[in-house]
């Protein structure tokens, strides 16, 4: 049996989605796991969303570990951490504090599923830590926005959703399972018709998220998201891949690039 750590901010309903796929697909056998916790950087009372976060994990009976990052902060007197600006000195030692909280609970494998902060290279050395990424293999990093108007300035003809071994360094991780979906094609190219002609910056000054393509591509990417969270679970409770000093292995203990889950999320979701 698989035993997984689950972190989550739980800051959305998102968060919630990933959890219920998850305990769900344990509930019905369908996988041959356990959450053993949830942690998440927030405390009760700091936000309604993950309030209702914290309700459904303690419904489910999954013991639940919680340490504020944000009131750890604020007793360091440490500064707010900056995108693209190395970590602040604080978070190392949260990280540890975090280590500290969990050594009561052994788990196999890590879930990042809507965690909200960059794990320090303490605690990335010390588990292995899936994170969702919405895109392919060499494909796009950053947000999901910046990810599709990449795709867009590309005239990327295919796109993806992957779970790579989080790093202290933001979506770098080695991939670990991917899938794949076309963004050309019957769907796709009158979409593709409205834009020719126009530069991204373009698009975004004038329709911003509100473009169709850029939201058909955001739609097909997040209907695959939550198959392949379970999927790529699924794939490590039956031994099909694993993941060893670093490297993501198949079932004979051979090296492999990622797990190419394309045809097993392409039939849960009803793609032809």
């Amino acid at each position: 049996m698989l035993h997984i750590g689950w972190f989550s901010t739980g800051r959305d309903e998102a968060a919630c989605q990933l959890l219920e796929a998850a305990w769900q697909s344990i509930r019905s056998g369908e996988l041959n796991a356990r959450i053993a916790f949830v942690f998440s950087n927030r405390e009760r009372g700091e936000n309604p969303a993950s309030d209702r976060f914290f309700d459904l994990v303690e419904g489910y009976g999954i013991p639940l570990a919680c340490l504020s990052s944000k009131r750890f902060r604020q007793e360091q007197g440490g500064p707010i951490a900056r995108p693209g600006e190395p970590l602040p000195a604080w978070r190392a030692e949260y990280d540890r504090a975090v280590i500290r909280l969990l050594e009561a609970h052994s788990f196999d494998l890590g879930v990042l599923a809507g965690y909200m902060l960059i794990f320090t290279e303490e605690a990335c050395q010390r588990y292995n830590l899936l994170n969702l990424h919405p895109a392919q293999p060499g494909g796009p990093a950053g947000t999901w926005q910046e990810v599709i108007w990449q795709l867009m300035e590309q005239r990327a003809s295919t796109a993806g959703v992957m779970m790579h071994l989080a790093t202290k360094e933001l979506d770098k991780g080695p991939p670990v399972t991917y899938c794949t979906y076309s963004i050309n094609g019957p769907a796709f190219d009158r979409l593709w018709a409205q834009v020719v002609g126009k530069s991204v910056a373009e698009v975004r000054a004038s329709e911003g998220e509100d473009n169709r393509l850029f939201q058909e591509i955001r739609r097909q990417g997040v209907m695959r998201e939550l198959p392949l969270v379970v999927a790529t679970l699924r794939a490590f409770a039956d031994g099909k891949v694993r993941i060893e000093r670093g490297r993501v292995v198949d079932a004979g203990g051979f090296p492999i690039d990622a797990y190419d889950l394309t045809q097993e999320i392409d039939r849960l979701v009803g793609s032809e």
